[in-house]
């Protein structure tokens, strides 16, 4: 039974073919034309829709968002040789910090370098009249340390002095220079000065107790 059943179909198809060629044999050759031209342009359009159109657009997608990748690539990139390059100063920076803080005396090497002072003076041959360590000043990284000095010598004397001191392995600066020559030998000069060395000091917080002062009542008289 079902062998003729699929016989029956096929000899209806085979009869619904010949029928359509028959009618298209029985047209013109412009209408046959026509409906080529139709028939192209119903399979083109419906490739275009059904299989050109979404591949495409998901092809664009794909090229958005590997443009949108790439700039994101050359974004870290940029941040990375940016950082580099902050790196680079940074270590600088710090090594130039480190050689600045070797200059600086610790509070230990204070006395040993009022030594080495006293020490360039004395070398240079020249007389102490005064060698007073001053108040200490206090600055926001460091503190200076001066050292009041009067000594006597001759021109080259103390020229001898300021490049001993300045070959200290510590840095001391000579500020406040005055000089006058000694009324009774003009080829003795009398010279007043500070001799100032600083130390890195950590920033001190201000400590507050969160209490206002209370003014002062005006006493009656």
């Amino acid at each position: 039974m079902a062998s003729d059943t699929e016989k029956n179909k096929k000899d209806e198809i085979k009869e619904k073919i010949a029928f359509f060629f028959a009618k298209v044999g029985g047209l013109s050759k412009i209408q046959r034309l026509l409906i080529c031209v139709l028939t192209i342009a119903v399979m083109g359009g419906s490739y275009y829709y059904f299989i050109f159109a979404p591949k495409y657009k998901i092809l664009q997608g794909v090229k958005t968002e590997y443009k949108a990748q790439v700039t994101k690539l050359e974004t870290f990139k940029r941040k990375a040789r940016a950082l580099k390059e902050f790196e680079t100063k940074m270590a600088k920076v710090q090594e130039e910090f480190d050689i600045a803080m070797k200059a600086l005396p610790e509070k230990k090497e204070l006395p040993s370098l009022l030594r080495g002072v006293s020490k360039a003076g004395s070398n240079a041959g020249l007389v102490f009249l005064l060698f007073q360590p001053a108040p200490v000043v206090d600055k926001q990284f460091f503190k200076e340390i001066p050292l009041s000095l009067k000594v006597e010598g001759n021109f080259h004397q103390i020229a001898d002095f300021f490049s001993q001191v300045g070959n200290l392995n510590r840095i001391v600066n000579i500020d406040n220079m005055s000089m006058k020559t000694d009324k009774k030998d003009s080829g003795l000069i009398q010279m007043d000065c500070s001799a100032v060395t600083y130390m890195f000091a950590e920033p001190k917080e201000e400590k507050t107790n969160g209490k206002k002062k209370k003014p002062r009542g005006k006493k009656k008289g």
